[in-house]
């Protein structure tokens, strides 16, 4: 992890934290951190800055706090992905996390196999802890607003032309022969199906309801890649 991250009932007082467990282990093995060493630290929702070492064992990790400073900005950018196959899903929202997109929506689609939505990789505690994973790795205290759309038409008619609004929404579908705009107003709302892209009703459903085609190209990618490579393109 590139920050320890502290929640708030880690907390002892305003400038003190004792945390164990998962961050405990990674400190002493990883870090192999010493008392009096500084950590880079941030506190959950809060500010980011210092923690100074005052005890490390076995049984816990007691730091001081110097948080001095904001979080990096999220990026002005929705995703909504098509729900990948459970054991993605955790790398999926550990990098859209990291990437510093300001939501993320994880959509039904056809390709989507129905036993997908009964993983317990969806529970909220687990998308939860690949968010915060995703921060960790990014060096970031904000989670990002993170849901499930298990009904395609609704979410697309009802809500998608609103998260659009004044801003661009882009749909990435191979083959559709979409270039990348030069300007595009913010905020961006992207839509990445599954692998092997979305089905015609679903791609002109995205379409009436206000995106472009972006097209990546003849490749067919994983979702993490094309993920990273729209992103970067984009941003």
């Amino acid at each position: 992890m590139n920050l320890l991250l502290l929640l708030p009932e880690d907390l002892v007082a305003p400038d003190r934290a004792c945390l164990a467990g998962r961050r405990l282990d990674h400190v002493r093995t990883v870090h192999r951190a010493e008392v009096g060493d500084d950590l880079a630290v941030g506190l959950l929702g809060g500010r980011m800055g210092r923690g100074r070492v005052l005890r490390l064992d076995g049984d816990a990790l007691e730091l001081a706090l110097d948080l001095d400073r904001d979080p990096p900005p999220k990026i002005p950018l929705t995703l909504v992905i098509a729900l990948p196959r459970p054991k993605v899903v955790n790398r999926v929202v550990a990098a859209a996390t990291s990437l510093g997109a300001a939501r993320i929506v994880l959509i039904n689609a056809w390709k989507v196999e129905k036993a997908y939505w009964g993983s317990p990789r969806l529970a909220p505690d687990s998308l939860r802890h690949q968010a915060i994973l995703g921060l960790e790795q990014a060096g970031d205290t904000v989670l990002p607003d993170l849901r499930l759309a298990r009904l395609f038409r609704p979410f697309v008619e009802q809500e998608l032309p609103a998260l659009v609004g004044e801003g661009t929404g882009l749909v990435a579908h191979p083959r559709s022969g979409g270039p990348a705009p030069r300007t595009m107003p913010v905020p961006i709302t992207l839509a990445i199906g599954p692998e092997g892209g979305w089905i015609d009703a679903e791609f002109d459903s995205l379409l009436r309801a206000g995106m472009r085609p972006l097209d990546l190209g003849p490749r067919i990618l994983r979702t993490e890649t094309a993920l990273a490579a729209l992103v970067g393109r984009l941003f």
